[in-house]
């Protein structure tokens, strides 16, 4: 827990420190010619169904958006309902901007690879092999301006979660 606070308080520092013009630094060279954006969730909302295992589940994370074609990737980390330090990597995503005629109401997907549900818990997530499984995730992103939005993740059959992202400039 503590090394997911330090990386959340990291990605805080960056988002508001000025970017060097002569050089570009590495949030730079990421998101060069996309929307870079930090993720962070306090919490999962809402489980569908009690577990007295269940703990907190704290989320950071960072996401690249491309504006030309709405192609999405990036990386999370969290701990899982069950404390367990958990990595979901997804290559692959899109978003869809103005759905239902609302302009800053957006549609989103990601796939790609979670790793972290182990012993005792590894079959919570389903075609689990040693802590590593597939995922798709959809979401719906509300735009609260150019630089927030919040963000509802619909994990499955086991939980809702709400998350915020800041955009990078």
């Amino acid at each position: 827990m503590k090394h997911v606070m330090a990386i959340l308080a990291g990605l805080i520092v960056a988002s508001g420190a000025p970017s060097a013009k002569a050089e570009p630094g590495v949030l730079e060279s990421l998101g060069q010619g996309k929307r870079l954006s930090w993720q962070f969730s306090p919490a999962t909302t809402l489980h569908y169904t009690y577990d007295s295992a269940h703990k907190p589940v704290v989320m950071v994370g960072l996401e690249r958006e491309s504006p030309s074609d709405g192609g999405l990737d990036g990386v999370a980390l969290f701990t899982n309902s069950f404390g367990q330090p958990t990595l979901y990597m997804y290559p692959w995503g899109g978003v869809h901007h103005g759905i239902f005629g609302i302009d800053k109401l957006s549609f989103k997907w990601t796939a790609g690879v979670l790793y972290g549900y182990r012993d005792p818990y590894e079959d919570k997530v389903p075609l689990n092999y040693k802590g590593l499984s597939p995922v798709a995730i959809p979401a719906l992103a509300y735009d609260f301006d150019d630089r927030w939005t919040g963000q509802l993740n619909f994990l499955g059959t086991a939980a809702l979660m709400l998350q915020v992202n800041r955009t990078f400039r």
